[in-house]
């Protein structure tokens, strides 16, 4: 017999949240491997625009990153071919060079604790809003991990290859896990790799589906509680996870060599 439909909707959240944490376990993919996977999990999402965007993750020791090798395409990501780097960009372990844009990154870096991978690309609906010089509005379910948790840089400072760059984005993100950068494309700041590669994968799919809505008639808001609700229970470590897993599987399925 039925025991659970007198139960409240918090418990049922609860409960929920309770069985992921016994039923998902925990992959054993190395920071690399996830890097070099959400690279070709980004590049199937159609994020990739030749060599512009980078995909970084916090190294050990404090003050260092890995990051794609310049010159290589999201397509080209192997685990092999990531270039680990300090804050100046020099390459500590790797071939090659950095990308000289990932300087915000080493800001970001530096004045958030809390981010231990961030995900910047010039996908075409973000960039399509940004040229509209519009910010992102959330006004659907499945995006609401963005919900009041994307900023917006309304002007264009030039290419982020200078410290004034790095130290504008930085503030423009502030504390939030997303922001969108007028006239360039977006960036987000993940607490692990696998929200940030979710977070990136949302905000594209969250443009596409605000500039198809503004094209029929006018966005209508969610109510802030139940879009804040959403968030909460679309954010955990344990959901970001499985859905990770979920795009590693298709990922495997083509780029097999990305673990190589």
């Amino acid at each position: 017999m039925a025991s659970t439909f007198a139960l409240q909707k918090s418990e049922l959240i609860d409960k929920a949240h309770a069985s992921m944490e016994q039923v998902f376990v925990d992959q054993t993919w190395t920071l690399r491997q996830k890097l070099a996977l959400t690279c070709r999990i980004l590049f199937d999402a159609g994020h990739s625009s030749s060599l512009s965007g980078q995909v970084s993750a916090r190294a050990v020791p404090n003050g260092t990153f890995c990051t794609q090798q310049f010159g290589l395409g999201l397509d080209e990501i192997r685990e092999s071919n990531l270039v680990h780097v300090n804050e100046d960009l020099e390459v500590i372990d790797g071939r090659g060079m950095a990308n000289p844009a990932n300087r915000f990154h080493a800001w970001i870096y530096r004045h958030r604790a809390d981010t231990n991978c961030i995900v910047h690309t010039h996908s075409p609906h973000v960039s399509a809003l940004s040229m509209l010089e519009t910010p992102l509005v959330v006004s659907h379910m499945d995006f609401c991990p963005l919900y009041d948790d994307c900023a917006f840089l309304s002007s264009w400072p030039g290419v982020p290859v200078g410290n004034e760059e790095g130290e504008i984005i930085t503030l423009a993100l502030d504390n939030k896990h997303a922001v969108l950068l007028a006239h360039h494309g977006y960036l987000v700041a993940g607490r692990t790799i696998e929200e940030a590669c979710i977070l990136a994968l949302l905000i594209e799919r969250a443009a596409k589906a605000q500039l198809l809505a503004m094209a029929a008639g006018e966005i209508k808001h969610l109510a802030p509680e139940l879009a804040l609700e959403a968030r909460t229970w679309m954010t955990t470590e344990k959901r970001y996870a499985a859905t990770f897993a979920y795009y590693v599987r298709a990922a495997l399925r083509h780029h097999a060599d990305c673990l190589t």
